[in-house]
């Protein structure tokens, strides 16, 4: 058998501070020695995103560089590969967050050949695998590993699927060859939908439907599907543009590129993000847009570019996908882990990695396990003031999903909450479920989803009978929510996990910075949200506190649009709002909206506050108008604390 050459030592990612710093010293550790491993390291830790500018060998001295132990960040710029170490070893849900392809490539270019984990998250396993750098939750192969005792690929593999175990032997997907999967004959609908179980969710009929050619099904084996949409953003575009003439040569052919979509929505306010431009990296920022214009012009790709004058751009990717694209039962793929948010639409979307998605530009195929799926019911009736935002921190705090239920699996939320909830609403649900750990989430589509598409489009829609899960469909779990009893939420910082009802709070929190905006909170329904507190506090004199930077970003151009027609700027301008155009901005740490300090504090919209996400300084998560009522009182509250104890 294969032995893995492993030549470096091991480092123990630990909670404690002084375990990490005397491992980077020199001093050789193992499991028996380690006060705690840390749980749900995330991508932003093992690569910030001011790193993403670069997907060569200087990405490898970026590897861990945003890892926090005791609140400090001890593993310093190159500190991993001059370290010589050779495996990394962590605890539960490893690479949480960002689909970002750049983490494990980091990892591979600071010298790490194998990384042990507890668990994995899904996208960031899948990329590992996908760049050939090794995995496994074996700790009986770390005591080998300890002991002297060499380890073989075969026992790497020996849990895996046969088609994951291939690619890992073979060193990644593009050099497995999956290209290769062109050359099986097409499956046809009829075959698809006559040979499926009596009782299936709406996941399992929209998989079926999109199989790319006859193949087994069932939980352990990937698949071959077929996406109506594919999109990547100006992250990825460059290094897929590397991948592919990497693997390809020069002159290679993209697959049905009518589908395919792109965007430039990360960088259009890097010249506002401090961690780009006190780092020096606007020149590369620059470098990585030509690249992403020029593969898209170079394949005739549609891009949905920045604004005239470089400053905000056409909007966020899943946001615009879910505004004018997506339609129910489609399978859709991109490279955000935010992907999901087009759930709301009644299809399956998900996020993949950068190679991942290069393959599947040249097949027209993406590669995913048949996924179980979680039911969430949402009874009762929503209490004022509470909306999708607060019930998505309120899932995110319970114990068995901070538990890792929901990893890898499609939440599917029903219920009359449920129905009750616009598109926007329900796409909040879908996209969080990025942070609930899922592959993705879905709402059956509805007359809502028609007259949304109607909305926004001007297109009619159909809603066939086999959109909804039939009765008697397996799920791994149901949890049923009373929505009557909840309440506003926010999460403190650190993880979106960490959430607590406002109403529980009972130390003032004062607040630097308040930033509404995002893929999560940048839509209409958000807006309406953010303008009902900004006009009752216009109309009563109030503005923000004057310690307070207030930021309110929207999403896409047509949700701007929609204020304007609805006259919602004066109040916000009245308030002391900067208005920004839309963009990713502070929420991916590229725009105005983030810290610069560790002592400060943000009140926030956005769907992630893991360390370093939008600055030093500490995020707390909440819904669009306690964000905005926090930004007038000065302190975290929600809209109704604020109505109550106004002084006119």
């Amino acid at each position: 058998m294969l032995n893995i050459a492993l030549p470096g030592r091991a480092l123990y990612l630990s909670s404690a501070r002084a375990d990490i710093s005397a491992q980077l010293a020199g001093e050789r550790f193992t499991l028996a020695r380690v006060a705690k491993l840390r749980d749900e390291i995330s991508t932003d830790e093992i690569t910030p995103v001011p790193t993403l500018v670069a997907f060569d060998a200087r990405l490898g001295d970026a590897a861990h560089t945003g890892f926090t132990a005791e609140g400090e960040r001890p593993i310093l710029h190159a500190a991993i590969r001059k370290g010589g170490f050779s495996v990394l070893v962590a605890g539960a849900r490893y690479g949480k967050g960002s689909s970002r392809e750049h983490s494990p490539v980091a990892e591979k270019r600071a010298g790490i050949v194998l990384v042990f984990a507890k668990s994995f998250e899904r996208i960031y396993r899948q990329n590992a695998d996908n760049v050939g750098l090794l995995t496994s939750t074996d700790f009986a192969l770390l005591e080998k590993f300890e002991c002297g005792e060499a380890i073989t690929i075969a026992e790497i593999v020996a849990q895996r699927d046969p088609l994951t175990a291939a690619i890992v032997r073979a060193g990644g997907l593009l050099k497995y060859g999956a290209i290769n999967t062109l050359e099986k004959a097409p499956l046809t609908h009829s075959a698809v939908v006559n040979d499926q179980p009596s009782a299936q969710t709406l996941t399992e009929k929209i998989i079926t439907r999109h199989l790319a050619f006859a193949q087994t099904r069932n939980p352990e084996t990937p698949l071959w599907l077929r996406p109506d949409i594919r999109f990547i953003h100006d992250i990825y575009t460059a290094m897929c543009a590397h991948l592919l003439k990497e693997n390809f040569g020069e002159f290679y052919t993209l697959h049905d590129t009518q589908s395919i979509l792109a965007f430039e929505d990360h960088y259009s306010y890097t010249h506002r993000s401090p961690a780009h431009v006190n780092g020096g990296l606007m020149p590369a920022l620059a470098t990585l847009s030509k690249a992403h214009r020029a593969f898209a012009a170079k394949h005739g790709i549609r891009d949905h570019g920045t604004l005239p004058g470089g400053v905000g751009s056409q909007g966020i990717s899943h946001t615009i996908v879910a505004e004018h694209y997506a339609l129910p039962g489609q399978l859709i793929v991109g490279t955000d882990s935010h992907t999901p948010h087009s759930g709301a639409l009644g299809c399956l979307a998900f996020g993949v990695g950068t190679t991942d998605m290069a393959n599947a530009f040249m097949v027209g195929h993406v590669r995913m396990v048949m996924p179980q799926s979680i039911r969430i019911a949402l009874h009762g009736s929503l209490p004022r003031g509470v909306s999708a935002k607060d019930v998505a921190l309120h899932l995110l705090a319970l114990p068995q999903i901070k538990a890792g239920i929901g990893v890898g699996r499609v939440f599917e939320f029903v219920g009359d909450v449920v129905r009750g909830f616009s598109v926007d609403e329900r796409a909040t649900l879908c996209n969080m479920t990025a942070e609930l750990g899922g592959l993705s989430g879905i709402v059956a589509p509805d007359e809502k989803t028609q007259v949304f598409i109607a909305e926004r489009r001007g297109a009619k829609v159909e809603i066939e009978p086999w959109m909804m899960s039939d009765a008697g469909a397996h799920y791994t779990h149901d949890i049923a929510l009373n929505c009557s009893a909840l309440s506003p939420m926010v999460a403190a910082p650190g993880d979106p996990g960490n959430g607590k009802p406002l109403a529980e709070m009972t130390e003032t929190v004062a607040i630097d910075i308040a930033y509404g905006g995002s893929c999560t909170a940048g839509k209409r329904e958000d807006f309406d949200r953010y303008y009902e507190v900004a006009a009752w506090a216009a109309q009563r004199g109030l503005k923000k506190a004057k310690n307070v930077a207030l930021y309110l970003q929207f999403g896409t151009l047509a949700v701007r649009d929609y204020c304007i027609e609805n006259n919602y700027m004066e109040a916000f301008e009245a308030i002391g709002a900067e208005m920004l155009q839309p963009a990713c901005g502070a929420c991916a740490n590229c725009g105005p909206g983030v810290s610069t300090e560790k002592s400060q504090v943000t009140i926030s919209a956005i769907n992630r506050n893991f360390p370093g996400r939008s600055g030093p300084g500490g995020v707390w998560l909440a819904s669009p108008a306690t964000v905005v009522a926090s930004a007038i009182a000065g302190h975290i509250v929600s809209f109704d604390r604020l109505i109550a104890t106004a002084d006119f």
